[in-house]
C-alpha cells in the first residue's frame, strides 16, 4: 500500500527536526524520515554544544538570529529545557570585521563592547589578543545535543511521527504529490507527500532529483577538538578569531564545553569528502595546525590535550544558507558550519515555505 501524507520531512538532524516542530505545532500532520539511527554521529547535528555567535554584519542574517533567539526560548519554555548559555562573545583579529559587526550591532541595539587587547587579556587570560576584541554579552552557546532532544520531545508532543532507521532512495514529483522510496530493513515502500522539505544536510544532492537547481554543495570533512584548561578557575567566553589571512591558519572558532574543555576549531579547512566515506580522524597536517595555534593564542589551554571531534560541513560556495522552494519541494541546505545557531528560526523559514507556495525567504538564502 502506498501511504500517503501532507508533509514529509527528509532528515531528522537539526533542521529537520525544527522543521517538524515548527510544522506540528501549527496543527500540521507531518511524518519525518532519517535514514540513521537516533542521535547518529554521522552528519553535523552530533556533540555536546555550538556557539551562539551574534558576530554577523549582514541584516539578513542578524534578522534570522533574531528570530532564532525569540524560538529558542519558545521551545525552552515549552519543553523546560534551558538550551541557550549566554557567557559572552569575544570577537577578535580582522579590524575590519570587528567594526563592521560592533556598528551593525549597535545599530540595531544590541549590546556590544570594544576592549583593548589589554582589557581583553586581563579578563580572560586563557586567551591572548594583538588588538581590539569585541565583546558581545548576549551570545554563548547552544546546548546542542539538549536542543535536538528538546525539538524532538517538542514535535512528537504535537503528534509528529519521526521515524528512524528509514533512508530515501528515490524522489520524484508528479502531478499528485511528491513519490518518495523508502528503504526500512530489507523492505521498501512508497509514500506521497503533497510537500516535502528535504533537510539531509550532506546527502541533499543525492536525494533531489538532478532538474532541481540547487547550487553546488561541497561537503568538507572537520575536525574540531577539546582542549584541557590549565587553570580550572579561568573565565571561558565563546570566541571567533578572524586570523591575518598571510598566516594561512584560517578564522576559529570555539566555545566552553562543561565536561569536555574547550573546544577550538578552525573553519572550513578540512578535506572534501564523501559523507559515506569519512575516516572519521583528523588530518594530521590540520591537526598540527590546530596544536600551534592553541599554542600561540590560548596560554590558558593545554595545546598537547586535544581529543578530536569529526563533523561535515556542507556549504555552498559563498557560505549562505538556501531556503526555499520549488514545486512541491522546500530544501534547507548549505548550513556552512555556522547553522545551529539559527537551527528553530531556520525551521520557522522552511515550515513557512511548505504552507505557503507564495512565502518567500531573505534574497541570499534563495535558489537562482
Amino acid at each position: 500500500m502506498i501511504e500517503r501524507v501532507p508533509y514529509l520531512v527528509i532528515g531528522a538532524g537539526a533542521m529537520g527536526l525544527a522543521t517538524t516542530w515548527q510544522l506540528a505545532r501549527r496543527g500540521h500532520r507531518v511524518l519525518t524520515l532519517e535514514r540513521f539511527e537516533q542521535g547518529h554521529a554521522r552528519g553535523a547535528s552530533h556533540g555536546a554544544t555550538r556557539n551562539f555567535n551574534n558576530a554577523y554584519a549582514a541584516e539578513h542574517y542578524l534578522d534570522l538570529l533574531t528570530l532564532a533567539r525569540i524560538e529558542w526560548d519558545e521551545l525552552a519554555r515549552t519543553t523546560g529545557e534551558p538550551l541557550l548559555r549566554l557567557h559572552g562573545l569575544v570577537t577578535h583579529g580582522d579590524p575590519a570585521v570587528i567594526d563592521g559587526v560592533h556598528a551593525a550591532l549597535t545599530a540595531r541595539s544590541e549590546r556590544a563592547e570594544v576592549l583593548s587587547a589589554t582589557e581583553a587579556g586581563r579578563r580572560w587570560s586563557g586567551m591572548r589578543f594583538d588588538g581590539d576584541a569585541l565583546f558581545a554579552p548576549d551570545a554563548g552557546v547552544v546546548r546542542a545535543a539538549a536542543a535536538l532532544e528538546a525539538l524532538e520531545r517538542g514535535a512528537r508532543g504535537h503528534r509528529a511521527d519521526i521515524r528512524y532507521r528509514h533512508a530515501v532512495t528515490a524522489l520524484e514529483e508528479r502531478p499528485d504529490g511528491v513519490a518518495v522510496t523508502v528503504r526500512a530493513g530489507d523492505a521498501s515502500t512508497e509514500i506521497v507527500a503533497d510537500i516535502v522539505v528535504v533537510t539531509a544536510g550532506a546527502w541533499t544532492s543525492g536525494i533531489l532529483p538532478p532538474s532541481f537547481p540547487l547550487p553546488r554543495l561541497t561537503v568538507t570533512e572537520e575536525s574540531p577538538a577539546h582542549f584541557t584548561p590549565l587553570r580550572a578557575a579561568a573565565e571561558w567566553p565563546s570566541f571567533n578569531h578572524f586570523v591575518d589571512p598571510d598566516r594561512h591558519i584560517g578564522n576559529v572558532y570555539g566555545m566552553p564545553t562543561p565536561g569536555e574543555g574547550v573546544k577550538v576549531g578552525l573553519h572550513l579547512v578540512g578535506p572534501v569528502v564523501d559523507p559515506d566515506a569519512r575516516t572519521f580522524q583528523p588530518v594530521p597536517a590540520l591537526a598540527e595546525r590546530l596544536r600551534e595555534y592553541v599554542s600561540e593564542w590560548m596560554p590558558g589551554l593545554d595545546a598537547d590535550s586535544a581529543v578530536p571531534i569529526s563533523c561535515t560541513y556542507t556549504s555552498t560556495d559563498t557560505e549562505d544558507f538556501v531556503l526555499d522552494r520549488r514545486g512541491r519541494i522546500v530544501v534547507g541546505a548549505g548550513f556552512s558550519g555556522h547553522g545551529f545557531k539559527f537551527t528553530p528560526a531556520v525551521g520557522a523559514v522552511l515550515a513557512g515555505l511548505a504552507v505557503d507556495d507564495t512565502a518567500r525567504a531573505a534574497a541570499p538564502f534563495r535558489l537562482t
